[in-house]
């Protein structure tokens, strides 16, 4: 089909979009603009996306026109309500090595099998070795197995401690979330858990509530956040309880010594450390963190050419580790497809 394309589109922010897939698969499910729209709002809705979209159809128009690319919250209500990847929806070209998951499942008797395992797999196969020597399909399996045992009793492995690293705006707190579910396992989220503490204790300290950005910050309120989310955490790995911990761990990550201190502790328990690191091109980043209207981002947003400046987008742990390529939205939108089918958003 012969690609339609609008005056105002600007495909060159955004290398492999194809407005016109967009409105073959609306055409192809039968759906008008303005029962797309509807249609769009109902599963924005139903999947607990914030910023549901308006979904009128002067934006739908927009959108397969290319006259205006979709913003997050849009691509991933349009992954889900035409249950395709955001590459069959056209809004960006494959990644490198991006493919179809295919990894052996334990057998097990259970109501969510065929399209619910595959949109499991397809979401946990995102998270790829790091590093040399890691067993990522092993972590997937256990991921998976701990989905599928907590509705039939028990759990042949031993408790994991999972680290979902990442920068702001890099999508690990969806991903984390997503873990959770799948495997019933706790979430303890840094800045939840902490941001009350730290706001009043930075007032308190003379500078302002959304400092991040300080060597005040930095020196005497940031190592307390991760002690607290540290002290949370070993309270589950005393009691051999498998958790899921969320946070930057951006200077922790890449302290071999921090790691391994880490990894000690959870090994005289019997559990096992899975750091995960969540990756992300920097215009998701901005655009992730510009929806998430956060007080503590004004600076970041502010000055972002700076915050951009002082990045390291090659970082990586020093422990061997598993990366989720997030760029694009590609993990978060594939994790939305898994909850959606296993009817974890109802």
């Amino acid at each position: 089909m012969t690609e339609v394309v609008g005056d105002m589109a600007k495909k060159s922010e955004h290398p492999g979009w194809k407005p016109y897939k967009l409105r073959d698969q609306r055409e192809a499910h039968g759906l008008t603009q303005e029962q797309a729209g509807e249609e769009l709002r109902k599963v924005a809705a139903r999947a607990k996306l914030r910023g549901v979209p308006a979904g009128n159809p002067q934006t739908i128009s927009q959108h397969e026109l290319g006259e205006v690319y979709p913003g997050p919250h849009y691509r991933r209500a349009y992954v889900l309500l035409y249950g395709a990847t955001d590459v069959q929806l056209g809004f960006r070209d494959p990644l490198p090595g991006e493919q179809e998951a295919a990894f052996s499942l334990t057998p097990m008797e259970h109501t969510h099998n065929g399209g619910h395992v595959l949109a499991v797999e397809r979401a946990l196969t995102h998270m790829a070795p790091g590093a040399a020597g890691v067993d990522a399909v092993g972590f997937q399996q256990r991921v998976m197995d701990a989905w599928k045992r907590r509705h039939t009793g028990g759990d042949s492995n031993s408790p994991t401690l999972v680290l979902v690293g990442g920068y702001a705006g890099t999508g690990k707190t969806e991903l984390a979330r997503f873990l959770s579910e799948l495997t019933g396992w706790p979430l303890l989220d840094k800045d939840p858990m902490s941001r009350a503490l730290v706001e009043a204790l930075l007032v308190e300290l003379g500078s302002e509530p959304n400092d991040r950005q300080s060597e005040l910050y930095r020196s005497r309120v940031r190592p307390l956040e991760y002690e607290c989310l540290l002290k949370a955490a070993y309270a589950n790995v005393d009691c051999g309880i498998s958790t899921v911990l969320t946070a930057p761990f951006i200077a922790e990550m890449v302290d071999e010594a921090w790691m391994r201190r880490l990894e000690n502790r959870c090994a005289a328990r019997g559990v096992t450390v899975a750091p995960v690191w969540v990756q992300c091109d920097a215009d998701s980043m901005r655009e992730y963190i510009g929806q998430r209207s956060a007080a503590r981002d004004t600076w970041k947003l502010q000055n972002w050419s700076d915050y951009m400046a002082g990045l390291d987008m090659e970082l990586r742990p020093v422990v061997p580790h598993l990366v989720v390529d997030n760029r694009y939205g590609t993990a978060v939108s594939l994790a939305d497809r898994a909850r959606l089918a296993l009817g974890m958003v109802g």
